[in-house]
């Protein structure tokens, strides 16, 4: 429902905030009993050594707040009967929100044997940090999560995917202020510059400033709030201030804050959607000061810790082994007086769920956050409207990535109405020839438009930022709550969310074991722009690693793909975005590429990801092949044809196989991963004892490991990426790095037995091919003629 169904509040009556403290009273002797307890879980007997886990982990300092806002969310959520979604920045603050969960009921459900009572109490406390039980942070596990909480930057930018195309819902975002000094989280304030507030839903940033991280003061809190102020006004918002540590204080001012908030955010959205405003909003932030460590232990063995960076974890460390640590911890979990909060079933007391709302309004029961409940099918059109002619392999030539484009714009077409796909990138969506898209839906964007900007829209689903962090934020925002999208980016620069794509890659292999997360849509990547064609960007832009990297990762969950031409490109495009719990990598080329197959021929190719093409060999079908030339990447496939034709003209007596790669993970072993070659399969693509020649789009040394365990392994030699490059011409980055047909060639009579004496004269004709290269371009400036206008005559 819309957030304008309710207006302004009155302040709290005592009841109400009696109901509001008895709550966050209730989360946070939870959040403690989880860090320490693993039995006696409602002090029902003194406090034994035993009763304490024998190994202190998890993070109390930032508990308190999270416990805070999750229970003023409880409040406005359930008055205004919101749909919500919270993200929780300060992930390692994972108490507080399985707190939270179990006591709205949300993780009972989830998980019937942690019940909500004594015994599932006793099982929540133990379980946490514990070996067989749940990690510390906010994770997969936790109902009501989205995001990962074991490394900081990315909460606000996932809250923004969250909200896309989300107009009833409302996302807040935890941002914590150690999370806050991070370069993603910095960038993504921009967000709010592209958030459309008629078909987008609102996101509400709570800055929680404590003062410290692990062991040293934040930037944002040591700001003067004048300076503070300036700074969120600059990104666009309009702050609102709840600082204090007396908590009835605190609660008055956070439910003011609250409800202030979101009596603006409906006054915007009403402003935008009735009244036709097109000024570009500036949205509320609610930053909020407490204690870290708030209402723990204010000092330890004579050093203060509440409010200091000593309580950023677990304020008493020795509980088992020093007497009075067992008895400050007793103390302290008292002072919350659990006597009140729970009956004596240990079941929470009306008094502390009064503040809850009821069913999938719940934060940990929003089907938002298991957006694979909400996902559709997306309305992909016949690939066959979109593929080349291809009359014979080689005849004709187009760029993949503008054929590809023409049918992402169908696919943004199809999905008009129900707005559930985007693509993302860092202005690089023409760049990259995919600008057809443009013709469905322009590029998203809030701020000011000028005369001689392009296809700028204020509800569009191209989104642009030249921050591939925030990107990657946005598209995960977005696919983990039900929706579809593609990243399309440089592929040089993709390394810059190495570090993100890990958390997710982690996340999906942990949610496949979770039958209650259903499948969400894949991650997938278009990689473009790609090493063999930055002859003119130079040795900064020339990085094919992403691939590798990927493939570092769990095996159930990575996909790589090198389409060699326009069509195969449509099939792969149309496998990933049909896929679920991948993510997908695609690497193919913006440059007039040589169509190779047919639109079913690539369709069938494609989906065997790696065999012979008997056209573009020598052999008869009588013996075996003298020499295999192997390939993967759209620049390779050229040089390994052009070096089987010289082959063919040169050595026409010798029996050359073929063989194109588009699934790299083929050449692993079955059991290694699910798209592997058993053996057998393996054997008799590439032998097991003649000479393999793998031109490779990346770095050799991938296809090495990826083989190594092949009988045929010692015969297998790889041609890639050597960390080579420089500004030049195209056929120079392949020259350079040995990629280049003439090495090839060369390569072959080095290596198949009895042609080393034989074709001499072939070899030496090769070496004085390159040879001629390089002065022919240091004297014109570009390729060699025969290179240049070279085509396929097989």
């Amino acid at each position: 429902m819309s957030l304008d169904t309710h207006q302004a509040s009155a302040e709290l009556t005592e009841e109400e905030l009696a109901t509001l403290d008895a709550h966050w009273r209730a989360a946070n002797y939870l959040s403690v009993g989880q860090i320490y307890l693993m039995a006696n879980p409602l002090l029902t007997e003194p406090l034994r050594p035993e009763h304490v886990k024998p190994r202190l982990l998890g993070h109390w300092g930032t508990s308190p707040g999270l416990n805070l806002v999750h229970t003023h969310l409880n409040r406005v959520v359930k008055a205004r009967d919101v749909d919500a979604l919270c993200i929780w920045g300060p992930g390692h603050g994972g108490p507080a929100v399985l707190a939270n969960s179990w006591l709205e009921g949300s993780y009972s459900e989830t998980y019937p044997d942690v019940t909500r009572d004594m015994a599932g109490m006793a099982r929540l406390f133990k379980q946490f940090s514990f070996p067989g039980g749940v990690p510390s942070h906010v994770a997969p596990e936790t109902p009501g999560s989205i995001h990962e909480g074991g490394e900081l930057g990315y909460s606000l930018s996932h809250a923004y995917g969250a909200a896309l195309d989300n107009p009833d819902l409302l996302v807040a975002c935890v941002i914590g202020d150690g999370e806050a000094e991070t370069g993603p989280l910095a960038a993504s304030w921009h967000s709010n510059k592209f958030l459309d507030p008629v078909r987008d839903g609102a996101v509400l940033p709570i800055l929680h400033l404590n003062g410290y991280k692990i062991a040293n003061p934040t930037v944002l809190s040591r700001l003067p709030e004048t300076e503070l102020d300036d700074l969120l006004r600059g990104y666009g918002h309009q702050p609102i201030h709840v600082t204090g540590d007396d908590p009835a204080a605190v609660h008055r001012r956070m439910a003011e804050a609250m409800d202030n908030a979101l009596d603006r955010i409906a006054a915007l959205q009403r402003a935008a959607r009735e009244e036709s405003s097109t000024d570009r909003p500036r949205w509320p932030v609610i930053v909020l000061r407490t204690p870290k460590g708030w209402t723990g232990p204010a000092e330890v063995d004579g050093l203060p810790v509440e409010g200091t960076w000593r309580a950023h974890q677990v304020p008493l460390t020795a509980v088992r082994d020093n007497p009075e640590h067992l008895r400050r911890l007793e103390e302290w979990m008292r002072s919350y007086r659990p006597e009140e909060l729970f009956d004596e079933n240990g079941a929470p007391r009306a008094t502390v769920l009064a503040c809850i709302p009821r069913g999938r309004r719940r934060l940990g029961a929003t089907p938002h956050a298991n957006g694979g409940l909400l996902l559709r099918e997306l309305p992909l059109p016949p690939l066959e409207r979109y593929a080349v002619e291809v009359d014979k392999p080689g005849a004709t030539l187009h760029e993949p990535t503008r054929v590809l484009g023409d049918m992402l714009q169908g696919v943004m077409a199809a999905t008009a109405d129900r707005r559930d796909f985007r693509l993302v990138g860092p202005d690089e969506t023409a760049s990259n020839r995919l600008q057809a898209v443009y013709a469905a839906s322009g590029k998203a964007w809030q701020a000011a438009v000028l005369p001689v900007d392009e296809h700028l829209d204020r509800h569009g689903r191209v989104m642009e930022i030249l921050s591939e962090h925030t990107c990657q934020g946005w598209l995960e925002g977005y696919l983990l709550t039900g929706r579809h999208g593609l990243f399309s980016c440089y592929e040089a620069f993709v390394h810059i969310v190495d570090s993100m794509v890990n958390q997710h890659i982690k996340w999906l292999r942990t949610t496949r074991r979770l039958p209650w997360r259903a499948p969400i849509a894949s991650l997938n990547y278009l990689l473009t722009s790609h090493v063999w064609r930055q002859d003119h960007n130079g040795f900064s832009h020339q990085d094919p690693g992403f691939v590798d990297h990927v493939l570092n990762k769990s095996p159930e969950a990575v996909r790589v793909y090198f389409p060699p031409d326009a069509n195969t490109l449509l099939s792969v495009a149309d496998h990933v975005l049909r896929s679920r719990d991948y993510v997908n990598v695609v690497v193919a080329g913006k440059q007039p590429c040589f169509d190779w197959l047919t639109m079913e021929e690539a369709k069938v190719h494609c989906a065997r990801g790696a065999g012979i093409w008997e056209w573009a060999g020598t052999e008869d079908g009588t013996r075996e092949p003298d020499v295999v030339l192997a390939c993967a990447g759209d620049v390779p496939t050229q040089e390994v044809l052009a070096a089987a034709q010289l082959l063919r003209r040169q050595l026409p007596e010798l029996a050359v196989r073929v063989v194109n790669v588009v699934d790299i993970a083929r050449l692993l072993p079955s059991e290694a991963h699910p798209h592997g070659m058993s053996d057998f399969e393996y054997d008799g693509l590439f032998t097991v004892d003649k000479p393999v020649l793998f031109a490779y789009h990346g770095y050799p040394w991938l296809i090495h490991r990826l083989a190594y365990r092949r009988t045929g392994h010692p015969n297998l030699h790889v041609r890639g990426y050597k960390e080579i490059g420089t500004t030049t011409t195209p056929f120079d980055m392949v020259i350079s790095n040995d990629l280049d047909r003439y090495r090839l060639v060369m390569d072959v009579i080095d290596r198949v037995p009895g042609l080393a004496v034989r074709a001499a004269t072939v070899r030496q004709q090769m070496e004085d091919a390159r040879q001629r290269h390089h002065v022919w371009i240091r004297e014109h400036g570009i390729d060699l003629p025969e290179v240049a206008d070279w085509t396929w005559d097989g």
